[in-house]
């Protein structure tokens, strides 16, 4: 009998020890893939995440329990028994979950509709491995604040655009932002079960994170215009104003040929799963877009810059991701050096009537020579005068550098994104390839003029950070923004109408020298003008619009313009604005879902499980 009970025990053991990889599918309850659903092998720090298509595949033991994690969602656990080889399903929204919050030494609960529970330990190297790989996990030790991932990040001050008087300011003059890592920080901040600090809540980076139904340019212009006015959904003294531009795609054209140099951080804190790792896997999605007529070089940084691949061709592909692969993090952090060794290297292979590009990939968090803003600033703005363009893409949390970032982007003729995932990165990297590689405009401005006749006062919604004087507006001389392929741009702008009562426009007293011109026009809500340059042109040219006034209401706008709205009322509601007349996430909810529209890539679907959840 003992001999029995041995040989069972032995092969008990042999199965609950053997290795499955298991893959699936999970949805949501209307069928919609789940993109970023956290899976994990229960007691361990074993997990992946799905990927955009609600896709995982992960390797686990004959006998693990795997739990499925999702903000907002009931947490699922499934046993994995001989033969398991796929897990799939859908998940429930709505669930009152349990915050674990784990310490060095003990473990307790409290009630919270956010958070996820996990098993207690007291290794520290397990929550060291826990910190940010699972959505609502507050990790804290002994030690400090490992798992807060705000510990150590700089977000440069946004101070809220207030209502201006066309009396006194009748222009308002901004450069345009394709930036998207705005959304993205504020969604990992959300998905890791965290308070979202108001300056990384950059209100016109989440509108313009989403794409919108713009029409295609025409008469060989690098962008379309669209505008629409409706009343305020959040302001009923107010009338909201929308500002959009298309950039034209040259993807199914066939793209100029890129000279590209890989500029990666491989210092010491970019160690992490969520920096360096994740970096190889989102370059990897780069380098399949790659050919033959492309070459990328390679330089990387620690406490000193090196060149670790010569120009290659993009179709030499094995030996690019060789060279990606074999990197380690460690060291210092030498940025200023990077950027010199990368530009010199751009420069030495530009492409005339190329597409020239630096794309840094990076934490941010330089120590080491040129590191503060300033200084930053400085080198990039010099470094931007040889024509080589800018992609700043951000990785990891904790000492995440936002501030840095924007400087470099804003100031670089740039871009930046945030990558938090997989999917983020098939985002950027491949479904926006074009548009984050291929600038068809650079330094574009805008410059409204409104009619004192209607318009009593007017406030931009964010772009705080791309304000620029009116005189700048036909300055050649001063930077702006850039639209990538088929990039769309948004802006909002509130209005207050003439004799319309508002708390939000304070009086002053009359002008002794100056008076409002009057006209006779009564139905021009505003002039719009924009101003731009070819990629490589030095002269900028002007394009006009006149948008006419109008008594639509909110119910009757389009899709894009409620989902906008949506997004902006959010925005507005993280940053705690004195603007809005409601704090509800349910008017968020109902603005979207109203915005939603068909969603085939699940982004807007995506969006409202967010606010749901916070």
């Amino acid at each position: 009998m003992r001999t029995l009970l041995l040989l069972l025990c032995i092969i008990s053991s042999s199965l609950f020890a053997q290795e499955v990889t298991v893959k699936g599918i999970i949805t949501d309850d209307l069928n919609i893939p789940l993109p970023g659903v956290n899976i994990t092998e229960k007691g361990t720090t074993n997990g992946t995440q799905t990927d955009f298509d609600g896709r995982y595949e992960i390797t686990t033991q004959i006998g693990a329990t795997l739990v499925f994690t999702y903000v907002g969602f009931q947490t699922i656990e499934q046993g994995v028994k001989v033969g398991t080889s796929e897990i799939s399903f859908s998940m429930q929204a709505g669930a009152q979950l349990e915050e674990v919050v784990i310490t060095g030494y003990s473990i307790r609960k409290r009630k919270k509709s956010l958070g996820y529970a996990v098993r207690s330990t007291r290794s520290n190297n397990l929550i060291r491995g826990l910190s940010g790989k699972a959505a609502g996990i507050n990790v804290r030790g002994n030690y400090g604040n490992l798992g807060q991932s705000n510990d150590n990040e700089s977000y440069a001050r946004i101070p809220e655009n207030i209502f201006k008087r066309v009396e006194t300011a009748p222009l308002s003059t901004f450069s345009i932002d394709v930036d998207k890592a705005g959304y993205s920080n504020v969604r990992r901040f959300i998905n890791n079960g965290q308070k979202v600090p108001q300056d990384a809540v950059k209100i016109e980076e989440m509108i313009n994170y989403f794409s919108y139904q713009y029409p295609e340019p025409e008469n060989g212009q690098p962008f379309s215009i669209v505008t629409e006015t409706a009343k305020s959904p959040w302001n009923e003294d107010a009338k909201l104003v929308r500002i959009g531009l298309k950039g034209k795609d040259i993807s199914s054209k066939g793209a100029l040929a890129s000279n590209l140099v890989f500029l990666l951080d491989v210092s010491g804190s970019m160690s992490d799963e969520n920096k360096l790792p994740l970096l190889k896997s989102a370059f990897g999605i780069l380098v399949d877009q790659l050919r033959e007529q492309d070459k990328v070089s390679i330089v990387v940084y620690a406490g000193a810059a090196g060149l670790v691949l010569p120009p290659t061709s993009g179709i030499e592909k094995e030996t690019i991701m060789q060279a990606i692969n074999n990197l380690s993090a460690g060291g210092s952090t030498a940025g200023g050096e990077g950027i010199e060794l990368a530009y010199k290297i751009a420069q030495e292979n530009f492409i005339k009537s190329g597409n020239n590009r630096v794309i840094l990939a990076t934490d941010g968090d330089f120590n080491v020579g040129a590191s503060s803003d300033r200084a930053m600033e400085d080198l990039i703005v010099e470094k931007r005068k040889s024509g080589v363009f800018l992609t700043v893409l951000g990785f990891g949390m904790g000492n995440y550098k936002d501030s840095k970032m924007e400087t470099l982007a804003d100031k670089g003729n740039g871009n930046h994104a945030y990558i938090d995932t997989m999917q983020e990165a098939r985002k950027v990297l491949g479904t926006e390839f074009f548009g984050t590689m291929f600038t068809i405009a650079k330094d574009v401005k805008i410059q409204v003029e409104f009619n004192p006749n209607i318009v009593q006062a007017y406030r931009l919604i964010g772009y705080e950070n791309r304000l620029l004087n009116d005189e700048d507006f036909i300055d050649d001389t001063k930077d702006a923004g850039e639209i990538g392929s088929g990039h769309t741009v948004t802006a909002l702008y509130e209005i207050i109408p003439v004799g319309v009562e508002s708390m939000y426009v304070r009086k002053v007293d009359s002008l002794k020298y100056t008076n409002t011109v009057a006209t006779s026009n009564n139905t021009e809500l505003f002039t719009v003008k924009f101003r731009y340059k070819d990629p490589d042109g030095e002269k900028s040219k002007l394009l006009e619009k006149v948008v006419m006034d109008t008594n639509t209401a909110f119910e009757d706008a389009s899709a894009d313009f409620k989902f906008s709205a949506a997004v902006a009322l959010f925005g507005m509601q993280l940053r705690k604005s004195v603007f809005i007349n409601t704090f509800k996430k349910e008017d968020v909810i109902a603005l979207a879902e109203a915005g939603k529209l068909d969603d085939k890539e699940g982004y807007r679907a995506e969006f409202i499980r967010l606010v749901k959840s916070y």
